[in-house]
């Protein structure tokens, strides 16, 4: 961190590239730049420090990313222990200049009410998977656009609508999920998965959620973890398998062919699909999660 600390100060030269007409806007990782993108519409220029299919949990910050924090008008971030993974995130506002209290920090979570993880000696550590709830995808939204009002003020207007109209999908899209899920018989409705991520998800739609790991920033795919859920996938009737797009598959693949249970189809949890690729959006998504999970449970 000093050493890109360091090079920053060569990298003056990135602002010629940017359009001053526009909110300079860093988010954290994918699903966050995409919510704020929604929402700062046309006046806003946004770049995602985390790329696009990767773990933001344990993200290596570059130097552009350093220089593009430093310039930026707002960071926009989630908590909930996304970004505490070696303290990525808290050196990079240091380095870049931008502490917390003090500068145009914004946390999207705000108001989400946390659920916190299971692991033993981890108890009192927060589960930051709460996008995968709509409900708290619509919290994000809001806290968004109340946060480009205070930066920029003489575009209120346009973030309220834009946040309005965004918030309306979304609501939809939450609306629609309920009532598919609420086709499934309760005792039928179990996601299994290799990251514990679907805590939120599970208490919006009824599920029951089984995993190999619970968070990515820990151990993966050791052999008790996957002695354990081999355990429990055995104990049930009919389970289907989903894998996740930005994590490695082969610990799923060892439980599917532990357990004889084939992999149905993957989910989004950590990150965005890649531009002109499934799941490219946040409502994307969740729709391509919603579907998915469906058809694996009723197919």
């Amino acid at each position: 961190m000093v050493l890109l600390l360091l090079i920053t100060g060569c990298g003056k030269e990135n602002n010629a590239t940017k359009d001053t007409d526009k909110i300079q806007v860093i988010a954290t990782y994918s699903i966050i730049y995409d919510i704020v993108k929604n929402v700062g519409g046309e006046q806003i220029e946004i770049h995602t420090l985390a790329p696009v299919g990767s773990n933001p949990h344990e993200y290596d910050p570059l130097p552009k990313d350093v220089q593009l924090t430093t310039d930026a008008d707002a960071v926009f971030y989630n908590g909930l222990n996304l970004e505490g993974g070696n303290s990525w995130f808290e050196k990079l506002l240091l380095t870049a200049g931008k502490v917390e209290k003090d500068a145009p920090v914004f946390r999207l979570s705000e108001g989400v009410e946390p659920k916190h993880l299971t692991t033993k000696g981890k108890e009192s550590e927060e589960d930051p998977h709460a996008w995968l709830d709509i409900r708290n995808g619509i919290k994000y939204a809001e806290n968004a656009k109340n946060a480009l009002i205070k930066v920029d003020p003489d575009h209120a207007d346009v973030y309220e609508k834009n946040a309005e109209a965004y918030i309306a999908e979304l609501t939809k899209l939450h609306e629609e999920a309920v009532a598919r899920y609420n086709e499934i018989p309760k005792e039928k409705r179990l996601l299994i998965t290799s990251e514990g991520a679907f805590k939120y998800f599970s208490d919006a739609y009824g599920f029951e959620a089984a995993y190999i790991w619970e968070i990515n920033s820990e151990n993966q795919g050791s052999p008790d973890q996957v002695s354990k859920v081999v355990d429990f996938i055995r104990s049930k009737e009919d389970p289907v398998l989903f894998v996740e797009t930005s994590i490695d598959p082969r610990s799923m693949e060892t439980v599917s062919a532990e357990t004889g249970v084939p992999i149905y189809g993957k989910v989004f949890t950590d990150s965005i699909g890649k531009p002109g690729e499934d799941g490219d959006t946040y409502i994307k998504m969740m729709e391509w999660n919603i579907d998915t999970i469906f058809n694996g449970l009723t197919e």
